[in-house]
C-alpha cells in the first residue's frame, strides 16, 4: 500500500459483483407494488394518522423499479451483445 502525502491509503478496487441483476430488480419492483396494493385498503387509517406517505413511497418505489427493470434489461443485453461481438471479431490488433 502506498501512502499519499495526506496520510490516506491507496487500495486496489475490488471486482464488481455480477449476479442475477434483472431478476433482483424485477423482484424488488414487484415487492414495492405488492406493498402498495396491500396498504391501499387501509388508506383511511393512514390518512387519519398522517401516514399516507407510506403508500406513496411504495408506489414511487414500484414506478422507479419499472424504470430500473427497463434499464438493467438494456444493460444486460448490451453486455451480452458486446461479449458476442468481441468473440466474433477476435482480439484487437495493436
Amino acid at each position: 500500500m502506498d501512502v499519499f502525502s495526506s496520510g490516506s491509503f491507496k487500495h486496489e478496487a475490488p471486482e464488481p459483483l455480477e449476479g442475477p441483476v434483472v431478476a433482483t430488480v424485477t423482484g424488488g419492483t414487484i415487492l414495492w407494488f405488492v406493498l402498495f396494493l396491500a396498504q391501499l385498503p387501509f388508506y383511511g387509517w393512514f390518512a387519519d394518522h398522517d401516514h399516507t406517505w407510506w403508500l406513496w413511497t411504495c408506489l414511487a418505489g414500484g414506478v422507479l423499479g419499472l424504470y430500473g427493470t427497463w434499464y438493467v434489461r438494456k444493460r444486460d443485453a448490451a453486455i451480452k451483445n458486446a461479449d458476442g461481438t468481441d468473440s466474433a471479431t477476435g482480439p484487437a490488433a495493436e
